[in-house]
């Protein structure tokens, strides 16, 4: 029998409601009260969010950020800074003793990452694995020379025509496996690079360049543009090919909503997204 997992769309959300959301269903998961959750989401406003361990005063600028009008958010997860905007986001959230998850790290991010491959199918396009095979590859995952999550594809994520098409994040706690990512529909390359601090004009320009060669979105590889609605019902049906499952929505209650704002503060506090 397939197995029935929950499926939760919130729709655009605040980055602190966003970030509190995932942390709420990694706990309500781990303490056996939620199954398995799919959720998709997107951002309002569009967001800077980064990761768990960058430096903001080192790699952000943060006056460009409030230029902008952007949120801005620090994840529970790893990585490096993301620029939230016409896109989809996923998480998915998983016991890490599910049968279907792999005890490696990389081998787990695989298996959800199946879903995701099978919603590029939906939408036409021929997405397959990064796996980095030169030394050279590998060292670079291990030192990212650039603050930019797109810059370059980490294990198992997804590329078209060498491109990276998507971008996630995992963390683990409380025995769950927590996972989100970026399903990137359209791309304003010149905000997002304006977002990051270099150490010169030059350097700035050169990893802007070679941005290009690495990172693409969806409505850049598609004749037609792809919309949200279009994209989560294909990303939904990617999830239950990708993972074998069966996806069921559900509604948040009022009681889960309350415990989501109390938890959101944490998201806003400066002591979490400045924190040195």
């Amino acid at each position: 029998m397939v197995e029935k997992w929950r499926f939760i769309n919130s729709g655009k959300c605040s980055p602190s409601y966003n970030m509190a959301l995932d942390e709420a269903l990694l706990n309500w998961h781990s303490e056996g009260m939620i199954p398995p959750t799919v959720r998709f989401y997107g951002w309002n406003p569009a967001t800077l969010s980064i990761g768990y361990f960058q430096k903001v005063e080192k790699e952000i600028d943060i006056e460009q950020v409030n230029e902008y009008g952007l949120g801005f958010v620090r994840r529970p997860t790893g990585g490096r800074g993301v620029l939230h905007d016409q896109e989809l986001t996923y998480s998915v959230i998983v016991s890490e003793n599910h049968e279907k998850m792999p005890a490696s790290v990389t081998e787990a991010y695989r298996v959800i990452s199946e879903g995701i491959l099978e919603g590029f199918r939906q939408v036409g396009l021929d997405a397959y694995f990064a796996i980095p095979r030169s030394d050279e590859e590998k060292n670079a995952l291990k030192n990212p020379r650039s603050a930019v999550c797109f810059d370059a594809p980490s294990w198992y994520e997804l590329v078209v025509e060498g491109r990276k098409v998507a971008g996630s994040a995992q963390t683990r706690q409380k025995g769950v496996i927590l996972q989100h990512g970026s399903i990137i529909l359209d791309m304003d390359e010149e905000r997002l690079f304006n977002l990051f601090r270099y150490s010169n004009n030059r350097v700035k320009e050169r990893m802007r360049r070679n941005f290009k060669t690495k990172a693409v979105s969806i409505n850049s590889l598609r004749e037609s543009p792809l919309s949200l609605n279009e994209a989560v019902d294909a990303f939904r049906l990617g999830f239950e090919k990708g993972l074998n499952i069966q996806l069921e929505e559900y509604q948040l209650s009022d009681e889960e909503e309350k415990q989501i704002l109390i938890l959101a503060q944490k998201y806003e506090s400066d002591d979490w997204n400045y924190r040195k």
